[in-house]
């Protein structure tokens, strides 16, 4: 787990237009002890990983604007370091190519085992 020590603690920005899921993963992270900051959609988070400068980012597909895909793209071309999770609540986008530049892919569920899993493999703990 992540040291409480908020100074040593990994951040991860959650990225996703709905509410509820931001809500969700923001409760879900604090409790496992990560500092955890949202954004509604690619504009937004385009200055919260410059202020905030994650360790992580969770990256919704489908947004209104620009799209997580094409966002994924931005963040690999400025933050080639910057682990990036894809969340959709759509398997089939496992299979466009355009997924394979991030860190991981999950579908979204109420059950956020797997996301948990894939960022403790990602941040080493």
């Amino acid at each position: 787990m992540p040291d409480p020590d908020k100074s040593t603690r990994k951040k991860i920005l959650v990225v996703d237009d709905e509410t509820n899921i931001r809500l969700l993963y923001k409760e879900e992270l604090e409790d496992d002890g990560y500092e955890v900051s949202l954004a509604q959609d690619a504009e937004e988070a385009r200055g919260r990983i410059e202020q905030f400068k994650p360790d992580l980012v969770t990256l919704d597909i489908k947004m209104p604007g620009m799209d997580g895909l094409q966002f994924l793209k931005e963040i690999k071309e400025t933050h080639k370091e910057l682990p990036v999770i894809l969340c959709s609540a759509h398997g089939s986008y496992k299979q466009d190519f355009r997924v394979w530049s991030s860190d991981a892919y999950v579908v979204k569920s109420a059950d956020l085992r797997e996301l948990k899993l894939m960022i403790r493999e990602i941040l080493g703990f």
